[in-house]
């Protein structure tokens, strides 16, 4: 037949993998946006869509809800994306005809990316055009009748390549510690969101910490290149790679950007490597029709010809950490940490039902689901689950520009005790009447050593380092809440 070498049916375990795993994914990314974007973004959020859909065309920021936007259509739209994400995930449209397959990844990539486009800096963050790129790829995939196609698998490798060596090139290009081997001395500590076991990883001796950055020196600077080299090397160094994410997953909460990262590194993975523990011979599969054939093509010649925008600038001495070149977010440039922060700063927000706000007052202190609040609560596992809220928090101390806007409305809603922003905090210490006075205090955090650790039974160590935000009434926020 004229397009048997675009099948690939030795791969049919990957594409099992990639598919099922990118359907649970989008089914968390959809949860996320279910619970957290009216707090954040709706019409009453921090940061109101409708303002921003306002002030953007749908050319510059494609997005359905540019036709009609309310907080009912988002969770209407959010609802969808779960529904067909578990469709995805048993199953169902993979068992029906190709046109349907197709289309139930069409539908998730389009509203994804349309919550994505009109996110602002709650959706700022680089997996979400991993995750948008990714499911984009996954409309191409096939059903459960045909083949997986070869060039769509190519792509994911090559969506995998560019994470990894975006991500190694900017540590090379970014922070000496990454130059030195040190790095891994201070971000287990300092990164973003820790979970249970990053204390332990930040005590392990310093020699382990090199080699932790030489481990990740070479799967991301060196084996990315063995993804399209001929078997068995491409799934030796897919293995490595998936790996090494796995011991992020471990060590660290990053939402989904790892799994995405995993998922497109699976598409190197032949089926003979899984022939140790699987005795699955590939299925018949049907011939592959001239149209969808044509499709993947397609497909190919766009992903090729997008590629120079983030070859450019991964060769470029000033090296984006993550973009996205056009607004369909396909075909993007990744990277992470290439500079590693040596103390952890945390905004720490606190109430009182005083007026005066003074010293002498009674502070109390709001704990956040996710960040580092209280020094004796063990860090939790959030991820893949993203707390978009507190990432932002973490952000404030580097920058706070970061919050211009959305952190004094935050305080805002907090001073009103609304319900919406208190679901996203662990614990609200006003919960019968809203405090009169909010100020947020800066503190450096220190991870405990073995011998405080054992006896306080405190995971942090923390002291006051300044003022983030004076004390504020309702009154002086009202304006821009």
């Amino acid at each position: 037949m004229p397009f048997d070498w675009l099948a690939a049916p030795d791969y049919h375990l990957a594409r099992l993998i990639v598919g099922r795993g990118l359907a649970v994914i989008y089914l968390v990314a959809f949860l996320v946006a279910l619970r957290q974007f009216r707090p954040l973004l709706g019409e009453g959020g921090l940061l109101p869509t409708p303002a921003y859909l306002h002030a953007h065309t749908f050319r510059t920021s494609p997005s359905i809800f540019h036709f009609h936007y309310s907080d009912r259509a988002l969770a209407a739209a959010s609802w969808i994306g779960i529904a067909v994400s578990a469709a995805l995930l048993i199953g169902l449209p993979q068992a029906g005809p190709l046109p349907l397959t197709m289309l139930a990844w069409l539908v998730l990539w389009a509203l994804y990316l349309s919550i994505v486009n009109v996110g602002q800096t709650f959706y700022a963050f680089g997996w979400e055009s991993l995750l948008c790129e990714a499911g984009f790829l996954a409309i191409f995939l096939g059903n459960d009748a045909t083949a997986p196609p070869a060039l769509v698998l190519i792509g994911f490798r090559w969506l995998a390549f560019r994470v990894e060596f975006g991500a190694g090139l900017i540590k090379m290009r970014g922070d000496q510690c990454w130059r030195d081997l040190t790095c891994l001395d201070y971000h287990h500590e300092t990164q973003p969101m820790p979970n249970p076991l990053s204390w332990y990883f930040h005590r392990v001796p310093k020699r382990l910490h090199r080699l932790e950055v030489l481990g990740n020196h070479v799967a991301q600077l060196f084996v990315p290149f063995g993804l399209f080299m001929p078997q068995p090397v491409a799934g030796i160094a897919a293995a490595y790679m998936i790996a090494t994410q796995l011991y992020l997953v471990v060590s660290g909460n990053y939402a989904w950007l790892n799994w995405v990262t995993i998922m497109a590194a699976a598409a190197a993975l032949p089926d003979f490597l899984f022939s140790p523990i699987l005795a699955i011979g590939p299925p018949a599969f049907d011939v592959q029709p001239v149209w969808y054939a044509a499709a993947v093509i397609g497909l190919a010649v766009v992903v090729v010809a997008l590629s120079w925008w983030p070859v450019r600038n991964m060769l470029g001495p000033r090296q984006l950490m993550n973009a996205s070149f056009n607004q369909l977010h396909i075909v993007n440039t990744y990277g992470a940490f290439g500079s590693v922060t040596r103390h952890r700063d945390e905004v720490v927000i606190e109430g009182t039902e005083e007026p005066t706000g003074t010293d002498e007052a009674t502070w109390r202190e709001y704990e956040f689901k996710g960040k580092p609040g209280d020094p004796t609560r063990r860090p939790p596992q959030v991820a893949p689950y993203h707390l978009r809220l507190d990432w932002l928090m973490w952000f404030l101390p580097l920058s706070p520009g970061y919050g211009d806007v959305w952190f004094i409305r935050f305080v805002d809603r907090l001073l009103r005790n609304d319900p919406a922003i208190l679901g996203l905090l662990r614990r609200n210490p006003f919960a019968e009447r809203p405090p009169a006075v909010i100020r947020a205090r800066l503190y450096r955090y220190r991870y405990t050593s073995w011998r405080e650790r054992r006896r306080t039974g405190a995971w942090w160590v923390r002291q006051p380092i300044g003022e983030y935000l004076p004390p504020v009434a309702l009154h002086e926020t009202a304006a821009d809440g």
